[in-house]
C-alpha cells in the first residue's frame, strides 16, 4: 500500500496514541487528534512532535474536540486542505465509566454516549463528503469485545455506549459500500495495562446511591471486579497488538480488508458472539437481494 492520509481520533493516549505512532512508523501521514492541545494535552502534543522527529515519520497533531461539531469540522478541513485528500479515519475516541449503573445520572449517561457514539457521527459528517467525492476510503472503528462477549457488572453505561457505536459501524458499512468506502471494526478485549481506561474512568455522580451499594450486598464489589479483570488478563498481554491490528488493516489492499479483527487476551467469547450476529445480518442481506453491500464497490 502507498502512503495514506490518516486521521485518528482520541489520540492523546491509549489505543489511539499507539495506533497513530504505529501507522506513522508504517510510512503513512498521520494526524493524531486530541482536544486542548495548548492546555491539558499540551504535553501529549509535544510528545507526539518529539516522536515524529526522533523517528523521522510524518506524525502530526491536530486540535479536535469530538464533542464539538465546529471543532471537528475545522480539524477535518485542516487535514484535507494540507493534503488534498483524506484516506482513512480511525474512530477511537472514547471514555470509560465505572460504578453501579443506578448511581450514574441521566446526564452522565448521555455524556458517555456523546463521547463514545455521537462523536463518530460528528466526524463522519465532516469527513464522509470528502471520501464520497474520492470514491474510496476506509473507516476503522475501535469497538469493544463487551458488545458480544462476556462482561462483568459496574461498566454498564460504557458497555452500552460501545455496543451502540458498534451497531452504528455495522449500519454505516452497508450504507457506504456503494460509495467505495470500506469498513473494518477492531474489537479489543480487556487490557488492564498500557492504557488509561481504568485510571481515567469516570465515576457516578450520585454518591448516595454508591454508598447504599457499598453498605449493602455489593460491598466491595467494585474492587472485586477490578481484581477479577487483572486475574483473567494475561500479564504479558501487550496493548500494542491493537495498534498492530490497525496498521495491518490499513495496509491490506482495498476490497480485502477483514470486517472484524479480534484482539482479546482475556478471551471473553466476543469472537464467537460476533460471528453469529454478523452472520445473521449477512444472511438477511442475501435474503433481500442486497448482498452487494457486503463488499465496497471498486469505483476508481
Amino acid at each position: 500500500m502507498g502512503r495514506e492520509v490518516i486521521l485518528v481520533t482520541g489520540a492523546s493516549s491509549g489505543f489511539g496514541r499507539l495506533s497513530a505512532e504505529a501507522l506513522a512508523l508504517a510510512g503513512h501521514t498521520v494526524y493524531a487528534s486530541m482536544r486542548d492541545t495548548n492546555g491539558r494535552n499540551a504535553s501529549q502534543a509535544e510528545a507526539v512532535g518529539h516522536f515524529a522527529k526522533d523517528n523521522g515519520v510524518d506524525l502530526r497533531t491536530v486540535e479536535m474536540d469530538v464533542q464539538s461539531q465546529l471543532s471537528v469540522d475545522a480539524a477535518v478541513e485542516k487535514v484535507f486542505t494540507a493534503n488534498g485528500r483524506i484516506d482513512v479515519v480511525v474512530h477511537n475516541a472514547g471514555h470509560m465509566a465505572f460504578g453501579p449503573a443506578e448511581a450514574f445520572t441521566p446526564g452522565q449517561v448521555a455524556d458517555l454516549y456523546d463521547i463514545n457514539v455521537v462523536s463518530t457521527q460528528r466526524v463522519n459528517r465532516a469527513v464522509l463528503p470528502h471520501l464520497r467525492r474520492q470514491q474510496q476510503g476506509l473507516l476503522v472503528w475501535v469497538s469493544s469485545s463487551s458488545s458480544a462477549g462476556g462482561t462483568p457488572p459496574y461498566l454498564a453505561p460504557y458497555f452500552a455506549a460501545k455496543a451502540a457505536m458498534d451497531a452504528l459501524a455495522v449500519a454505516y458499512a452497508r450504507e457506504l459500500a456503494r460509495w467505495g468506502i470500506e469498513t473494518s471494526i477492531i474489537v479489543p478485549g480487556a487490557f488492564t495495562n498500557g492504557t488509561n481506561h481504568f485510571a481515567r474512568a469516570g465515576s457516578p455522580d450520585d454518591q448516595a446511591v454508591v454508598d447504599e451499594y457499598e453498605a449493602g450486598p455489593y460491598a466491595g464489589f467494585g474492587a472485586w471486579v477490578r481484581a477479577a479483570f487483572d486475574a483473567i488478563v494475561p500479564p504479558d498481554a501487550d496493548v500494542s497488538a491493537v495498534a498492530d491490528a490497525v496498521v495491518k488493516v490499513v495496509d491490506t489492499p482495498f476490497g480485502e480488508r477483514p470486517f472484524r479483527v479480534h484482539i482479546d487476551p482475556a478471551q471473553d467469547g466476543a469472537d464467537v458472539g460476533f460471528a453469529v450476529l454478523d452472520r445473521l445480518k449477512v444472511e438477511m442481506l442475501h435474503r433481500v437481494g442486497l448482498q452487494d453491500l457486503l463488499k465496497p464497490a471498486r469505483l476508481i
